[in-house]
């Protein structure tokens, strides 16, 4: 890496064209937030240039650092440095700035620009994701290089994340910074850019704690930087400050740096405004003559500057050529291992891996959580990369992998640990969880799940909604998924949730209605590769005897016809979880009635949309009476029954009583499903 001594006069030039740019690319759309991205220009800057681990002529490089902006507003800070860089952006893609189209969205997104890491744009998220990528970091050595000693395997990589003070006050970065602590993530490194300016104006209306204090006490490694006497960022202390983050590899390390906003800018420069809004032309022109820019040239990028600046490419092309040398030698010396990860890579399944998942008899009732642990364990024993925990609830929510140890540090006093355990102990941390989860999927080698209470998906919406944003394959596991919890009440009772969730575009919500339609749900998930979140009960569920009903390997259609009519159906019963039971009970009434009835198992709703028509028609035809089965609210069931059919829901809160007893008070029994037909029918 370059020392600070051989900065030049060229990289003078490159930082001021940066902020000059970050001021042009915001006056020509008329919105966005200039003022972060002039003041961090450097720091990114020196970050790419010098600190960074990548090669721009491949995004995707297993070798390289990863560089996550979690305050996401202050896009421009990135897009310059990938068009500096030479990630195929080029100066129009930064003209054409926040407008359709373009590939400089408002925020960065994942899988829409190349060199962008995560999509960030809610506050928060990207530090507690970074979290995410370090923690995957260290397990994926554990699967491919364990023994080679600490910052000499080839596996070794840092993460680095720019926030903001709002990324501080967001509760999930909290949440995730206090567990970075207790894992020792020394890989991990965040420089704070506290400029103390937010929308609102000076951040001490609302946020006066010494954060420094707060991240030493999570356990960091807390280095301070501030401004030089005429406000600029000084380099020189924060290229120091990056150095030594990279040496403490037993620590994550905060840099906090102070800065200017929107420096130089002579009337703007510390205020809201620039936070937000375009400067305007005059201020623009001020700063730039203040930078030594012609104050009339808009997104200027002099020849001998830009080839100055793609001299990183040559850097990281030479970084490449020496890693692939070492990962040649390791790949010689380990053939099985990469083996390993030529699969992990192309995010392969083993052959025969699904021959491992349990089938499991009729006759003794098990509740799905129960079921779900048990293929947990099972798929564990064949995939490696699979890993995992949950939010202090791995008793309730079955989601401990039997002999997988703690993943903590070699330091923990606990007992059972490894730094490269496949039990993750979040805490209780639900929000971080989700984000977490998101930073180990995208980080790219191994397949995560975590665990908590349905209810609490609340508290995970976000990292939900990004996952599905990106179109990452996280898995989400939320047991006690309706009233069926019983006595701990409607504090603790998803009734709203199941509709919730379903309405997050490209989520996919299962809720398997016995064990093996657990172990089929958990084969579809791990062959799909999209977001998923599976529901669970707490109660027993009776496991249906298969050779009366159709095959749970229809699972993966999203909803298949359980129970055949005996002849064409007049009613067909549609239910999810719990409730597929008591449509099954309510059939054999029905039938028995004269009624010719059929029973739909809903595991999916979403995976059945993808079905062809034809099949929908075939499970659910509008010819019969359609009546919809679930403990939860109404909202969706409409599209399904039609305007003459029945929905069975729930659309109040529970109650503090056994399942037993909260089924049969609030109407899911086959008396009341058949009373509801025959009403219909009348």
């Amino acid at each position: 890496m370059k020392n600070m001594s051989e900065w030049n006069q060229l990289d003078d030039r490159a930082v001021a064209l940066a902020r000059a740019l970050a001021m042009d690319a915001v006056q020509k759309v008329g919105n966005g937030h200039p003022g972060t991205a002039m003041s961090l220009a450097p720091v990114a800057y020196a970050l790419f240039q010098r600190h960074l681990i990548h090669d721009p002529s491949d995004p995707h490089w297993l070798g390289r650092d990863r560089f996550i902006l979690s305050c996401g507003h202050s896009s421009m800070t990135l897009y310059t440095q990938l068009f500096f860089s030479g990630y195929g952006l080029t100066m129009k893609d930064l003209q054409e700035f926040r407008t359709h189209g373009s590939l400089t969205p408002g925020h960065p997104e994942y899988g829409h620009t190349d060199g962008v890491e995560m999509t960030t744009g809610p506050l928060g998220a990207g530090v507690a994701t970074a979290v995410g990528f370090a923690m995957a970091a260290r397990y994926e050595r554990g699967l491919l290089d364990p023994e080679t000693p600490a910052g000499q395997s080839l596996f070794d990589h840092s993460i680095w994340v720019i926030c903001s003070d709002g990324d501080l006050q967001e509760g999930v970065s909290a949440e995730a910074s206090s567990l970075a602590g207790t894992q020792e993530l020394g890989n991990l490194n965040v420089i704070y850019d506290d400029n103390r300016i937010s929308i609102e104006g000076d951040t001490h209306l609302a946020f006066t704690e010494d954060v420094s204090a707060r991240y030493r006490a999570y356990g960091w490694s807390v280095i301070e930087v501030d401004t030089l006497a005429d406000g600029n960022v000084d380099l020189p202390a924060l290229d120091q400050a990056m150095r030594e983050a990279k040496r403490d590899t037993d620590r994550p390390t905060l840099i906090r740096m102070k800065s200017v906003i929107a420096w130089p800018a002579p009337k703007l420069r510390n205020t809201a405004k620039s936070h937000g809004s375009a400067l305007g032309d005059a201020e623009i022109e001020a700063t730039k003559v203040l930078l030594g820019l012609d104050p009339q040239e808009k997104f200027a990028m002099p020849e001998d500057v830009l080839s100055h600046i793609r001299l990183v490419k040559e850097r990281g092309a030479s970084l490449r050529r020496e890693w692939d040398t070492r990962f040649d030698l390791w790949k010689k010396s380990n053939p099985a291992k990469a083996q390993l990860l030529a699969r992990l890579a192309q995010r392969d399944l083993p052959q025969g891996w699904e021959e491992v998942l349990p089938q499991f008899e009729s006759g003794k009732d098990m509740s799905t959580r129960a079921a779900s642990g048990k293929v947990i364990n099972a798929i564990a024993t064949v995939l490696p990369e699979f890993w995992g925990g949950s939010s202090d609830l791995a008793e309730s929510n079955n989601t401990t992998i039997e002999g997988g140890k703690s993943f903590l540090p070699s330091s923990s006093a606990m007992s059972e640990v490894s730094p490269y355990g496949r039990v993750i102990h979040f805490g209780i941390r639900e929000h971080a969880m989700g984000s977490i989860l998101n930073g180990i999927t995208l980080h790219g080698l191994s397949r995560t799940f975590g665990g908590t209470f349905a209810v609490f998906s609340d508290y995970m919406r976000p990292s939900v909604r990004l996952a599905s944003l990106m179109n990452i394959p996280t898995t989400f596991v939320w047991t006690h998924d309706s009233i069926g919890l019983g006595e701990d009440g409607p504090t603790h009772q998803p009734i709203e949730h199941l509709a919730s969730l379903r309405a997050i575009p490209g989520f996919a919500v299962v809720r398997p209605a016995d064990a093996n339609e657990v172990a089929q749900a958990w084969k579809s998930i791990l062959l799909r590769n999209k977001p998923v979140g599976i529901l669970l009960s707490r109660q027993n569920l009776p496991v249906f005897e298969r050779t009366a009903t159709n095959s749970a390997q229809l699972v993966e259609k999203g909803a298949y016809t359980l129970v055949a009519a005996p002849r064409d159906p007049e009613v067909v019963l549609i239910a999810t979880g719990s409730e597929v039971s008591v449509a099954v009970a309510s059939a054999v009434i029905l039938n028995a009635k004269g009624i010719s009835t059929s029973v739909v198992s809903a595991p999916c709703l979403e995976w059945f949309a993808v079905e062809s028509k034809s099949y929908q028609e075939s499970v659910i035809p509008k010819s019969a009476l359609r009546v919809s089965i679930e403990a939860g609210v109404s909202v969706g069931w409409r599209e399904y029954v039609g305007d003459s059919g029945v929905v069975i829901s729930l659309d109040h809160y529970g109650a503090s009583a056994s399942a037993g007893e909260l089924f049969t008070e609030f109407g899911f029994t086959a008396e009341n499903v058949v009373a509801k037909v025959l009403e219909a029918r009348a």
